[in-house]
């Protein structure tokens, strides 16, 4: 039991407690973080070596931040605006994480 409580790994955000156990990753009330009630973060306007749907999702947010000063945009508001749907959905929020990964934008969970 203890060494389960070891691998578990917690720090503290802006906006509470965030619980990193391996791949899954929970709020301080347990519950799994959904990516599309989720904001998006564009830290770098760099598209290189990115896949197309990545550079579409870079290319929203830098215009977006181009337009009204906001760098932050709800994943929702993304999912509407290209109009995704069944696989392509699943293809979309895996770009998102890929994006994420390579640390071109930062996901920040809200509340």
């Amino acid at each position: 039991m203890q060494e389960a409580a070891a691998n578990q790994k917690t720090f503290k955000t802006e906006r509470g407690k965030v619980k990193f156990a391996g791949d899954f990753m929970s709020n301080e009330n347990g519950k799994p973080r959904s990516l599309v009630s989720s904001i998006a973060i564009l830290l770098r306007n760099t598209t290189w070596k990115c896949g197309k749907v990545e550079r579409l999702i870079v290319d929203y947010l830098r215009k977006r931040a181009q337009r009204f000063g906001k760098f932050h945009t709800p994943v929702k508001e993304m999912l509407t605006h290209f109009r995704v749907n069944g696989k392509k959905r699943n293809e979309f929020l895996d770009a998102i994480r890929r994006l994420e990964k390579r640390r071109i934008i930062k996901i920040e969970i809200s509340h």
